[in-house]
């Protein structure tokens, strides 16, 4: 049964609002998946917090014309699932290591910024750190120095009592 007009007033825009969000949109073809693969495919998204969206291709170009995601407009042909999410990072990862071991899920296409990625352009973006990832590795080396200062500031008196615990013994062999 076919969505009534307000019914599909509703989806363009939740889309709308899930475009808004999303700092990337990834499109990825699903033709001939199980079931199974589906909610395989879901819940590792979910884990990663992508949001995995199967929509009328008519509706999700509604939902992003005047947006930075109109760009993709000429991609959304066959049956097609779109993953929204805040971290750019995140869908490339799900869908491109998904689709490694599914060769039935296909990469079609994705956008950020404005600009058409292509599916080599998906793939490098996959490989790299996710957002968090990045602002741990940027706080260890911020955090580093400090360390190490602390580490200097303490060896002073650590080093004062080692070389009285050395005297000390030094001064119990001689009186034994």
């Amino acid at each position: 049964m076919g969505l009534n007009r307000q019914d599909k007033a509703a989806v363009v825009e939740e889309v709308s609002g899930l475009v808004a969000k999303t700092s990337a949109m990834i499109v990825a073809e699903y033709r001939g998946l199980t079931v199974e693969a589906v909610t395989q495919l879901r819940a590792e998204a979910r884990k990663q917090g992508v949001q995995l969206r199967v929509l009328k291709n008519t509706l999700v170009r509604r939902a992003v014309k005047g947006t930075e995601y109109e760009c993709l407009a000429d991609k959304f042909v066959g049956p097609l699932v779109y993953a929204f999410c805040a971290d750019p990072v995140a869908p490339a990862k799900v869908l491109v290591e998904f689709a490694k071991k599914n060769d039935k899920l296909v990469v079609k296409a994705g956008a950020m910024s404005g600009s058409v990625m292509d599916v080599a352009a998906i793939e490098q973006l996959a490989t790299m750190p996710s957002r968090d990832e990045l602002l741990a590795k940027l706080m260890a080396t911020m955090n580093e120095p400090v360390a190490k200062f602390v580490r200097t500031i303490n060896e002073v008196p650590a080093r004062f009592v080692r070389t009285l615990a050395a005297y000390r013994d030094a001064q119990e062999k001689a009186a034994a």
